[in-house]
């Protein structure tokens, strides 16, 4: 089994953004991973009462967003990468950010795509080949509004006074209310081992199977073909990019919208579902 670095790269002396919102009340409209999907994370938003218009060239392109009365829309992270039109979906989730509409947390695949930005040697792989391409069209000032939104995204958003918890890949229970580098690569990439699995895949373990916290998790990052509910907490990437769904849960109603993907717009590495449970150590 092949080893993978996991850890993240070394970050200047900054403060992590904050991740204890418990001050911001719902309801909330919690959508999935994205990826680059834009045309159907405007039919999400139609579904849930959001509107999006996109007008001008490219060159002065920019997002029209409106949102339903007292009810904000949050993103678990994965903006980018894989899908056909990630600076549209960027620019949408920074107009309803910048407008209060929104909020979002960052997913492995947008710090990917952060670190290029910053011009760290970073693979072209995995969908961001894709993303950089997509941005070689953009203008410079777009590029640097998009880096410094997405060094502002929090690694998760403790919300609603404590009873509602957003990551990209989830979080321990033991790691609630803390905010270090240690939180934030968990947050990132869930359970993992540092290792690759037989399909050249990262190894991770199905964290949720641990969990009992009282706060409800909602997270993405595992596509499955239908949201996955274990213990408090809820997975709802539904892989639109892979040929799924884009799904949206509702808070506190704990209802589910989503919208069939156009098409598949990459392959599926592993398949559809939740990672394992970690094996037990033996003494």
């Amino acid at each position: 089994m092949t080893r993978l670095v996991t850890k993240l790269p070394k970050q200047a002396k900054r403060p992590l953004p904050d991740t204890d919102w418990r001050r911001e009340e719902g309801p909330f409209d919690i959508i999935g991973d994205v990826h680059g999907c834009a045309e159907e994370l405007i039919a999400l938003l139609a579904r849930l009462g959001y509107g999006v218009t996109l007008a001008g060239s490219r060159a002065e392109r920019r997002a029209l967003t409106t949102a339903p009365p007292a009810r904000r829309a949050v993103f678990v992270g994965d903006l980018v990468d894989r899908g056909p039109n990630a600076p549209d979906v960027v620019r949408i989730v920074m107009a309803m950010v910048a407008r209060g509409e929104a909020l979002a947390v960052i997913g492995n695949h947008d710090d990917k795509f952060l670190r290029w930005l910053k011009g760290h040697n970073v693979k072209l792989a995995h969908g961001l080949d894709r993303t950089v391409e997509q941005f070689a069209g953009e203008s410079e000032a777009f590029k640097k509004e998009t880096r410094a939104f997405l060094e502002r995204l929090p690694s998760y958003l403790w919300l609603d006074d404590g009873r509602l918890l957003v990551a990209h890949a989830g979080l321990k229970e033991s790691m609630l209310g803390r905010n270090t580098m240690t939180e934030r690569s968990f947050c990132l990439y869930g359970d993992t081992t540092g290792k690759l699995d037989a399909q050249g895949l990262p190894e991770r373990f199905n964290w949720a199977l641990e969990y009992g916290g009282e706060a409800l998790i909602v997270y993405g990052h595992t596509p499955v073909a239908s949201p996955e509910w274990v213990n408090n907490t809820v997975c709802i990437d539904t892989g639109c990019v892979f040929g799924g769904a884009l799904t949206a849960l509702r808070w506190p109603e704990r209802e589910i919208v989503a919208v069939p993907a156009l098409k598949e717009y990459a392959p599926l590495g592993r398949g559809f579902g939740l990672p394992p449970p970690r094996p037990a150590e033996r003494d």
